[in-house]
């Protein structure tokens, strides 16, 4: 996480330990693909972990205890109700940035999986992160630390069984909402899914602005609105497209 003081002051009034990552100056991928580096880093310098959950921050609510019942290997979360993996264009474009069609089209049939949450034993977990970042390492390309790649290098390891890992269904431990069908609800100040269950940790709740209302008048009221946009929407978009241009083309050796 970057280190603005007034977040900082914030997660430690709640006993959040929260680690700032320096960037490398060798590898400067996209942080969601940098975040798997710094999840390894933590996890090898605290061989006393027994398990963990490895999560987005910005769209992520919890509800419950997220290790009950405790998971007896690593789980990772169906990010769409229903239909293949073939069927996202999101997640087929960047799995075959990464490995190309061959290799996309094998998996077509697999579900399609989020990695903004993965929980599981610490050890596996390690070994997972890890394996995301091998596999995202294309020597010759700047798609291994683009946007995207931690979704297809964990699609590739999950669905190659390159590591075992059991896909969970939705409204589970996590209930993941983006693209939910209807049927999601409040109650009593919590998200309640559309079998009438809670799940202790709730994934892209903000793409709904009526569950963004609620649970910032419920947790975070005090808290200032750090989402993007304004006169700043020509710079980003002016970066996004030098990096989409830069990946389609071959590093200089």
């Amino acid at each position: 996480m970057h280190d603005d003081p007034a977040l900082l002051a914030f997660l430690a009034a709640h006993d959040v330990e929260a680690v700032v990552v320096a960037p490398t100056e060798a590898w400067t991928p996209q942080p969601v693909v940098a975040r798997f580096s710094a999840y390894e880093r933590y996890i090898a310098a605290r061989p006393g972990l027994r398990r963990v959950l490895m999560t987005d921050v910005r769209d992520v609510v919890f509800q419950g205890a997220p290790f009950v019942p405790a998971p007896t290997g690593l789980e990772v979360f169906v990010e769409y109700e229903a239909g293949r993996l073939a069927d996202h264009a999101f997640q087929v474009k960047h799995l075959r940035a990464l490995a190309g069609d061959a290799l996309a089209r094998r998996l077509d049939d697999q579900p399609c999986i989020c990695a903004g949450t993965i929980v599981g034993p610490a050890d596996e977990a390690a070994r997972l992160c890890r394996l995301i970042l091998t596999l995202g390492a294309i020597p010759r390309s700047a798609v291994g630390g683009g946007f995207g790649v931690d979704q297809a290098s964990l699609a590739l390891a999950v669905g190659y069984g390159l590591i075992p890992a059991q896909v969970q269904d939705n409204y589970r431990r996590v209930a993941t909402i983006g693209m939910a069908s209807d049927g999601i609800r409040l109650e009593d100040g919590r998200i309640v899914n559309p079998d009438g269950g809670v799940s202790p940790v709730v994934h892209q709740y903000d793409r709904r602005p009526e569950l963004v209302e609620a649970m910032r008048a419920r947790w975070s009221q005090a808290l200032p609105d750090r989402v993007a946009k304004g006169a700043g929407a020509w710079t980003r978009w002016r970066r996004k497209t030098a990096a989409s241009i830069e990946r389609r083309l071959p590093d200089l050796r």
